[in-house]
């Protein structure tokens, strides 16, 4: 185990950094911003705070948003805001819609308590020209009118994306001709982000087909298993075909009162076709089997666990907040039915989710209830639930990972009534923390998560080898730079460190849970949770 600061002595940091604002400024910088073309699919937008609409009290930080819509906690009442909002927007010559497809709310055990969100869509006004409509101008100008706390549970539909380390390059360009070393690769300037950059080309961590030779992790049968098998759920772009999921290990049909949970059009599926957006080239999008790869993962940490994997994520990577929360509502609503003894529901132990977002008003985001909401729910049911913290190199506060409690004070303090939210970042290979995570003292653990093996659909992308011939009758070529035919990559990412975390959670949990049809109490869940998080972290209730 690994302290926030690189230790490696399993004890948490003793300084007394309590909250963000005492992150240093040089620690606490922004990322670099997401390419253009990487959010435009959703209609992104790019908060800059040296350009942005400023309220008195308001001071927003770099983030991503859908551009013409706004969110509402399930909590508010989207009809009763609706009016103010629209006559903010007539100002402007915009209309506000309340889009009442997406109204999905869910009632909970708690008295009058909703989950979920609603969207509100904004468009120019009929017969008129005017600037294309955006939800932080609409949002600033209404809290600028009608007050802040007005517009509580109001917000931007973040747009999150997966956290695996990405080729951060800029080629050395010669009279606008690329310049090439003697061999066939590009030349890269030194700059500050050339090691950033390392893990994200193939040889250095980056995507690539390797051969494993290895058996497959032992799985005990069933009659060996006293109690039921745990179970982690992911979140992510699904779970492809693998012989080390045969035999029923991992499911990706659990639905709730027969709906689907997240997407599930088979024409758009990342684990089963590699190539969906940018150019007709054969290559392989980004994060075509990043859930494939999650799965192989915990099962190498837990080989006796049960799988359940969602499609929430495309193969180009950014993923919509508002579905996002749609998802979890649905599958905190499972839980909770499992948790109460309600028929329809689904045990699950831990929860992993390798995706984020950076909030816009950071020191607000606690007291956002629209996310954390969900996951109290979901902790307060014994499910653990594990966060990546980021592939930035900086110190701000990732969430939802940072939904967790802080070392020295800070995030959502543990308490016994909740498991935590637990923030994982990567480790290389030898056990130093890698140069693309982020840390911070939001980060509770660090597991290996650069240069990583795991599995992979059998995909063939569009390159080929750089030399292919024949001798004595046998065919001879270089390695083929995209051919996972083998069924195993090597990939680097903060992504695949939460769920090596996520599967020493549930390995701890093996031998200490009831049998399927033994009722087991909200307690009891939760007693054994803490158990588990205390012995692969260093977090414990305060």
């Amino acid at each position: 185990m690994t302290t926030y600061d690189g230790s490696s002595d399993g004890q948490s940091d003793s300084g007394d950094t309590s909250a963000q604002d005492k992150i240093p400024a040089r620690l606490n910088r922004d990322p670099a911003p997401p390419a253009q073309e990487r959010i435009d699919s959703v209609q992104g937008r790019l908060l800059d705070p040296a350009t942005a609409l400023v309220v008195r009290g308001v001071v927003p930080r770099p983030t991503v948003y859908v551009g013409p819509r706004l969110v509402v906690a399930a909590r508010r009442d989207a009809d009763d805001l609706l009016p103010q909002l629209q006559e903010v927007a007539a100002d402007l010559d915009w209309e506000v819609e309340l889009d009442r497809t997406f109204a999905r709310t869910r009632v909970t055990d708690r008295e009058d308590t909703l989950l979920g969100t609603t969207r509100y869509t904004l468009s120019v006004k009929s017969g008129t020209a005017a600037t294309a409509p955006d939800g932080w101008v609409l949002l600033q100008q209404a809290r600028a009118r009608y007050g802040i706390e007005a517009l509580e549970g109001v917000g931007l539909d973040h747009v999150l994306f997966v956290t695996d380390a990405k080729k951060r390059r800029r080629p050395h360009w010669d009279s606008n001709v690329p310049h090439w070393d003697s061999n066939p690769r590009p030349h890269w300037d030194s700059n500050p982000t050339e090691a950033l950059a390392s893990y994200g080309r193939p040889g250095s961590g980056g995507r690539q087909p390797i051969a494993f030779t290895g058996p497959p992790p032992y799985r005990r049968p069933d009659a060996e298993i006293t109690g039921r098998r745990p179970v982690v759920a992911i979140l992510d772009t699904g779970c492809g075909a693998h012989p080390w999921f045969e035999g029923g290990i991992v499911r990706t049909d659990v639905k709730i009162d027969g709906d689907q949970i997240g997407y599930f059009d088979p024409e758009t599926d990342p684990e089963a076709a590699g190539d969906y957006v940018g150019p007709l080239d054969g290559s392989i999008d980004d994060l075509a089997g990043h859930g494939t790869f999650i799965a192989g993962l915990v099962r190498q940490a837990c080989p006796d666990a049960n799988l359940i994997a969602w499609r929430v994520v495309n193969s180009a990577g950014p993923i919509i907040e508002s579905d996002l929360i749609d998802a979890l509502t649905r599958i905190a609503e499972l839980i909770r039915r499992e948790a109460d003894g309600e028929s329809g529901g689904e045990r699950i132990d831990v929860l992993n989710l390798s995706m984020g977002y950076y909030h816009e008003t950071p020191e607000d985001a606690l007291f956002d209830p629209t996310v954390y909401d969900i996951l109290r729910l979901i902790g307060e049911c014994g499910t653990v639930v594990v966060c990546s913290a980021g592939n930035d190199a900086t110190a701000r506060p990732m969430f939802p990972a940072a939904f967790g409690p802080w070392i020295g004070g800070g995030g959502v303090p543990a308490d016994d009534d909740c498991a935590p939210v637990v923030s994982v970042g990567a480790l290389n290979p030898d056990r130093t923390v890698a140069l693309f995570s982020n840390t911070g003292p939001w980060v509770r653990a660090y597991e290996p998560g650069a240069a990583v093996v795991s599995t992979m659909p059998k995909f063939q992308g569009g390159l080929e080898p750089i030399a292919r011939t024949w001798a004595y009758g046998l065919q001879r070529e270089s390695i083929d730079p995209d051919d996972f035919s083998g069924g195993f990559a090597l990939w680097s990412g903060t992504s695949f460190a939460a769920p090596r975390m996520a599967g020493k959670i549930v390995a701890a949990m093996v031998d200490d849970l009831a049998a399927l049809d033994e009722e087991e109490s909200r307690d009891a869940a939760l007693a054994r949770a803490w158990s588990a998080v205390a012995e692969a972290t260093t977090i414990a209730p305060e």
